[in-house]
């Protein structure tokens, strides 16, 4: 492996002396939840007009959210990083306290079994794709500790060498009841990959996810995109995968300016505005267990998304942010969804409690609406607690 970023890698990490600095490896599911008032989390439910952030305590990271009907019933449906398995949970309300939400544990793997899928499973997602549902979702066989001579390979430390990505298949239309069953792994190449997600564009599905330049790079991280055949199969080859962007912004990178070590671009989610068609990619930028962690945003302005040229970044500075006077903190990994009456957007987003996050990181999943700009962007607010309105249509579930 002799490419210029290698080399570059390698020889700043010998500068700097990071390759002696070990890892900083975390769960993402310790920390407390303990403190909150119940009667504060989500709806009030003495009037159920008003709502309140957070809207789940439990330390939870990566919240997706998303819709469907049954039996002529309109549910959230709601999933999020556990380390451990896929727990669904779903709720008539948007805004409920997910703390209680009805919940279903659909893939709980053996952490002891060795399986590439094994241990710390990380942003599931759970889409609708021609009337079946597929849950997407990173995972690695050895607890993000990969044997020494594995991470010697790599020239700053890299736990996460060994992350790739998977997909479990529904065998019914009701995402609530379906079995899953789990599909080959989705190809990326033998090469790490976390927070993929499904991309959607003129009737052709691609697959978005957080990557490296080359297998032992392990740092920065970039989003990449590849063409898929089927929810599980991807049928680009490595020449054909594309980078459509790097953390090159000093917002993106932490310390703010430095580049390469801890310079991520990840969780990519599509928003698509639904009276321009405009789309975008909503993606995290700067590192996850830091105050920095935030939203940045590509617009897909050319006509194949395989072509990086077709990618415009907001390189203004994050779109969606710490809120430092209100307390909010490390906001990142969003997904959006509508009011009950589909008339209002939200982003659904985890955030931390502390400007000086422990290793053992604690995060909450916080709801806010958002609308959109003149020239078709999304307009999204300031990262609060509230409390807000609940939003559209929810008030009349509740009589």
């Amino acid at each position: 492996m002799k490419g210029s970023l290698f080399t570059y890698l390698t020889t700043f990490a010998t500068c700097v002396g990071i390759g002696a600095v070990s890892a900083q490896v975390f769960d993402q599911n310790k920390g407390s939840s303990a403190g909150w008032d119940p009667a504060a989390v989500g709806t009030n439910k003495t009037t159920n007009e008003t709502f309140s952030n957070p809207v789940m305590t439990v330390n939870i990271g990566d919240p997706f959210m998303t819709r469907y009907t049954v039996n002529g019933e309109d549910w959230y449906l709601f999933t999020y990083t556990t380390n451990s398995n896929i727990t669904l949970r779903r709720s008539r309300y948007l805004t409920d306290n997910w703390d209680n939400a009805e919940s279903r544990v659909v893939f709980n793997p053996d952490a002891n079994s060795g399986e590439p899928w094994s241990t710390s499973l990380w942003a599931p997602e759970i889409h609708n794709i021609s009337g079946s549902w597929y849950i997407i979702f990173t995972a690695t066989s050895d607890g993000d500790n990969p044997p020494p001579l594995l991470d010697a390979m790599c020239p700053i430390n890299c736990p996460a060498i060994n992350h790739r990505m998977f997909v479990l298949a529904g065998d019914g239309p009701d995402p609530w009841t379906a079995n899953f069953e789990m599909k080959p792994m989705l190809d990326t190449f033998d090469m790490f990959a976390i927070d993929g997600t499904y991309f959607q564009h003129a009737d052709q599905l691609y697959h978005i996810y957080s990557c490296w330049e080359q297998k032992y790079s392990s740092w920065p991280a970039n989003l990449c995109i590849t063409r898929m055949s089927d929810p599980w199969t991807v049928n680009s080859t490595l020449t054909e995968r594309r980078i459509i962007s790097i953390p090159n912004e000093p917002w993106e990178q932490v310390p703010y300016g430095r580049p390469i070590r801890l310079a991520t671009n990840e969780g990519p989610q599509q928003l698509t505005n639904p009276k321009t068609g405009q789309n975008f990619v909503i993606y995290s930028a700067a590192r996850v267990n830091t105050p920095f962690y935030c939203l940045g945003m590509l617009e897909l302005i050319g006509d194949d998304p395989m072509e990086y040229q077709s990618w415009r970044k907001h390189t203004a500075g994050c779109v969606f942010h710490q809120n430092t006077a209100a307390g909010v903190y490390g906001t990142g990994h969003a997904s959006f969804t509508t009011s009950p009456d589909g008339s209002e957007n939200y982003i659904v987003y985890h955030a931390q409690t502390t400007a000086n996050p422990a290793a053992d990181l604690y995060r909450t999943a916080r709801i806010q609406k958002f609308d959109w700009n003149e020239d078709g962007t999304p307009k999204f607010p300031k990262a609060e607690n509230g409390p807000f309105a609940v939003p559209a249509g929810q008030f009349a579930l509740t009589q």
